[in-house]
C-alpha cells in the first residue's frame, strides 16, 4: 500500500512538473511574440479614434458607422496586417489613459505631436499638419485676433490649443480668458449660447462646425502635426506604423485620402 502511495505521489509530481513546464513554455512563447504578431493572433488592431470631428473621426448618427480620414488610414493599416480594425472613441482627456491601460493598441485621433508628449508616447511621422484658429459668430464684430482681446476663448480640456493661445496672446500683447470644456460639440453649443466668444482648435476641426451663423477667422497660429501614438514601450508597433504612414505618403495614397475630405495640409504654407 505504501509502495502504491509512493508511486502515485511520484506520478503526481511528474504531471505537475510537466504542466508547469508547459505553462512556462506557453508564457515564454507569448512573451516572445512581437506586437504585430499578437495583433495578428487576435485578428484585430484596436485604434482609439475621435467620434466628434467631422472629416477626421466622426460617428454618422444615421448609420452608426465611423467616417473620416483617420478611420480610412486605420482601415488601410489593418488591411495590410490582415486583420480588422476595431474602434474605441476617445477624447483629448481619455486617449492617453486608454493607451497606458492597454485598452487600445494605438491612437489616431487628431493627436498633436509635441516634445512633451514624445516623452510619454511614440509618434509616427505626421500624416497631417494643421494650424489652430478661431470660430466666431458672424454678427459678433470679431474679424481679427486683436478683436478677441479680453474675450473668453473656449478650448477642449487636455488639448494643446491653450498653450498655443498663451503664446499668441503674448506675441500680440493681448489677453484671453479661457473656458475649458469637455468636447467639441459642447464648445460649439457654448459659442451658440454666448457662454464663450470664440471656439479655438485646429482649423480643419473647426471646418466641421461652421454653419450659416459662424465663420473661421483668416488668421491661424500654432501649426499642429498629427501622428499615430503608441505606448512608449511598444517600439515594435511604433516602427511598423511609422513605416506604413511613410508608405502611404510616398505612394500618394495619403494625399488621395485627405483630398477625399477636402482637407488642406498646412505644412505647404
Amino acid at each position: 500500500m505504501k509502495k502504491s502511495i509512493k508511486i502515485l505521489a511520484g506520478i503526481t509530481t511528474i504531471l505537475a512538473a510537466t504542466t508547469l513546464a508547459a505553462c512556462g513554455s506557453s508564457s515564454k512563447n507569448d512573451a516572445s511574440k512581437s506586437a504585430t504578431d499578437k495583433i495578428k493572433s487576435n485578428g484585430k488592431i484596436v485604434f482609439g479614434i475621435k467620434q466628434d470631428v467631422p472629416n477626421f473621426g466622426y460617428k454618422d448618427p444615421k448609420t452608426n458607422e465611423y467616417k473620416g480620414v483617420e478611420i480610412d488610414i486605420a482601415n488601410k493599416i489593418a488591411k495590410k496586417l490582415g486583420v480588422k480594425a476595431d474602434f474605441v472613441p476617445v477624447t483629448a482627456q481619455t486617449r492617453g489613459p486608454l493607451l497606458d491601460n492597454n485598452q487600445v493598441d494605438a491612437v489616431i485621433a487628431t493627436f498633436t505631436i509635441t516634445d512633451e508628449r514624445k516623452k510619454t508616447y511614440n509618434f509616427t511621422t505626421p500624416y497631417f499638419t494643421d494650424e489652430a484658429g478661431f470660430l466666431v459668430k458672424k454678427d459678433s464684430g470679431i474679424d481679427s485676433v486683436t478683436d478677441l482681446n479680453g474675450k473668453t476663448i473656449g478650448v477642449a480640456q487636455s488639448s494643446s490649443t491653450k498653450t498655443g493661445l498663451e503664446a499668441l496672446a503674448k506675441d500680440k500683447g493681448i489677453k484671453f480668458e479661457y473656458s475649458e470644456l469637455a468636447d467639441y460639440p459642447t464648445l460649439k453649443t457654448a459659442l451658440t449660447s454666448g457662454r464663450i466668444d470664440a471656439f479655438s482648435v485646429d482649423k480643419s476641426i473647426l471646418s466641421g462646425y461652421v454653419d450659416s451663423k459662424t465663420k473661421i477667422l483668416g488668421e491661424g497660429f500654432a501649426k499642429q502635426e498629427y501622428g499615430i501614438a503608441t505606448k512608449k514601450t511598444n517600439t515594435e508597433l511604433a516602427d511598423y506604423l511609422d513605416k506604413e504612414i511613410k508608405s502611404l505618403q510616398s505612394s500618394g495614397e495619403l494625399k488621395k485620402l485627405t483630398d477625399k475630405y477636402d482637407l488642406k495640409d498646412a505644412s505647404a504654407k
